[in-house]
Order: structure tokens, then sequence, then C-alpha cells
């Protein structure tokens, strides 16, 4: 099981967001950033799961509102916890409603890392395909903005673009090729994907350090579309170079 399949299961957990701010446009609304904690290990493969959501915060961006919602995923059976997720959404045009202009420091779920100034320890490429947004959509992410050519031209994009959480599952993959499993992962959204474009996850690892910083970029235009990421190993993992 790859740990950032730790997304999927909240999929089901609802939070009425629209309701938190004003002037709110489902079109206007982009993926931020995401953070996920794996709490069990290793992790299932079967389980009948339940979703405890909750908001976090929603912090005034001016010309925007940034939205954190967070979701403790528990094994119905046993009551242990499995996953922990954090999703940022930001809404254009519905800031300036007087609320707090700063979000709070919770750790490695808002840590933003800046890449050491040398080359990338790992780099791994991987090929998107041209349905691939069709097909990520089989995990339950039913956002038309990445299968409906007239939504996304709503949002700002000539054609339907790639699921963050696809490209963030990608990036997921290449850590764990390059050093094994991880506790947890954060990601800032920087750019989009297109279906059929190619992931370039560039990672980074100081000695004796357990956390991996990482970004990715489209190789077809060298432009971020990952930046801030990071992941802490797991276990053993921390040793491996």
């Amino acid at each position: 099981m790859l740990p950032t399949h730790g997304v999927i299961p909240p999929f089901g957990a609802k939070i009425d967001i629209a309701s938190l701010v004003p002037n709110f446009k489902w079109t206007q609304l982009l993926h931020g950033e995401q953070y996920l904690e794996i709490r069990k290990f290793p992790i299932p493969t079967h389980a009948d799961t339940v979703n405890y959501p909750k908001l976090v915060e929603v912090v005034d961006k001016g010309k925007a509102a940034a939205i954190t919602t967070g979701c403790t995923v528990k094994d119905k059976t046993s009551g242990e916890d499995l996953f922990y997720t954090e999703t940022l959404v930001f809404v254009r045009g519905a800031g300036n409603f007087g609320g707090n202009p700063k979000g709070s420091d919770r750790g490695p779920a808002t840590r933003n890392t800046i890449p050491p100034k040398r080359d990338a320890d790992f780099i791994i490429e991987e090929a998107t395909d041209e349905g691939q947004a069709a097909i990520y959509r089989l995990s339950g992410d039913l956002n038309p903005l990445h299968i409906d050519p007239s939504f996304s031209k709503q949002g700002g994009f000539a054609k339907p673009i790639l699921h963050g959480l696809c490209f963030f599952g990608i990036a997921g993959k290449a850590i764990l090729k390059a050093y094994g499993p991880f506790q947890n992962i954060k990601v800032r959204f920087a750019g989009p994907v297109l279906p059929g474009e190619t992931v370039v996850t560039e990672m980074w690892k100081a000695a004796k350090s357990s956390t991996i910083t990482f970004q990715a970029r489209v190789k077809e235009t060298g432009k971020l579309c990952i930046s801030g990421g990071s992941a802490d190993l797991y276990g053993d993992a921390s040793s491996k170079l």
C-alpha cells in the first residue's frame, strides 16, 4: 500500500465549506496544500474505515480565503487511527471578510521547506497518461475541473487539469522509491499539471536527518507543480541514503 493512499478514505468526509466565507464559488476553488500523516504501520490493505472530519481554520488572505479542514481516519473494528489529513483550499474572490490574516503553526502540517542550493540527491521522472485525470476520478474525487472542459475554462484553464492529489501521489511514490516509507508528507501545490505531461520529483536529504525536502516540476515546461515539500521518514528508513 502506497503511503499516499491515506488521502483517499477522507473523500467521504463532508464539511460545508461553502457556508464559511462570502462570495463562495466552486469554480474559484483551488487545492493549495495537502498534509498526510500515517498513523498505522504497516498500512493495512483492507479495513472498514470511519471518518472524523473537522474544521481547522479559515484565513482571510485579502483576495482569497484559505480554508483548512482536517480528517482522522479510524479502523471501524479496532478503533485505531490509520491516517490524519489536512487539506487547504484557496477560494479566489472570497477574502476581505475581516478574518485572521495569518494561519497557525501546526508543525509538519504547515511546514514550508526551501531546497538546498545544490543538485538534488535523487531525481525521479514519471510520465502521466492523457487519460490520467479520468482514471484518477475513480478514486472518488469528482471535481468537474478535472474532466469537464467548459468547467475548467470557468476556472481559468484552457483544458481539464490533473488532480493535485494525483501528482502528490506520484511525488510520494518517488520518495518511497528513493528513501523508503515515510510517516508524514506535506506539499504546496505551485502550478497545474496537464494529463500527458511528465512529473519530475527532486529530493534532498541532509546527513543524519530523517526529513526529506522535495519539489516537483513539469518536465515539458520546467515550471514547479509542487513546492515546499517535506516528508519525515519512518523508522529505519531514516538511515537510508
